[in-house]
């Protein structure tokens, strides 16, 4: 992982692109256990009898993404306030090849509500097996609005931080 020292002594939400049903496992084993760290996950996957426990275990907890989940917010923000960092992938699901999707702007919310920096990730989507996955952190921000309309432009440019952070080839 590259820019670890970009990581406060504080709780932040992370936000990450996604690609990959591995990449929660790639940063909370990059981050080992420098960072307490909670996971926004699909709640599908607690129904997996193997992966259910397993995502637990990391810290996962689950969200309905179709619809507006309060329990889902609350664990959130809880976690925030208890010392943790919250992990999010801000695309809301995973986007293979050179795809884009709309962001999601909740994290935008809550990050400002809280006054508590976001810190982007990138994670190479062309990963392979038993290789190393170059891996970069970049400087916490903290999200500034003037009202409520600026959340899903800030979710855009949270994104284009996220590609920024891409390292040239």
């Amino acid at each position: 992982i590259k820019g670890q020292e970009n990581l406060p002594d504080e709780p932040v939400v992370l936000c990450a692109n996604h690609s990959s049903a591995w990449d929660p496992v790639l940063i909370v084993c990059a981050l080992a256990d420098d960072v307490p760290l909670r996971i926004m996950a699909k709640q599908q996957l607690f129904r997996i009898p193997v992966v259910g426990g397993f995502i637990r275990y990391m810290g996962a907890f689950p969200v309905d993404r179709g619809n507006s989940d309060i329990g889902a917010i609350k664990t959130a923000i809880k976690s925030l306030k208890d010392g943790f960092s919250l992990l999010i992938f801000p695309e809301g699901t995973r986007v293979h090849g050179d795809a884009v999707v709309e962001p999601k702007s909740g994290v935008i919310h809550m990050a400002a509500r809280l006054h508590v920096p976001i810190v982007p990730i990138y994670i190479p989507r062309d990963k392979k097996l038993f290789h190393k996955v170059p891996t970069v952190v970049g400087k916490p921000y903290y999200p500034e609005m003037s009202d409520h309309r600026d959340y899903d432009r800030l979710a855009g440019e949270l994104m284009e931080s996220i590609w920024a952070l891409r390292p040239e080839e």
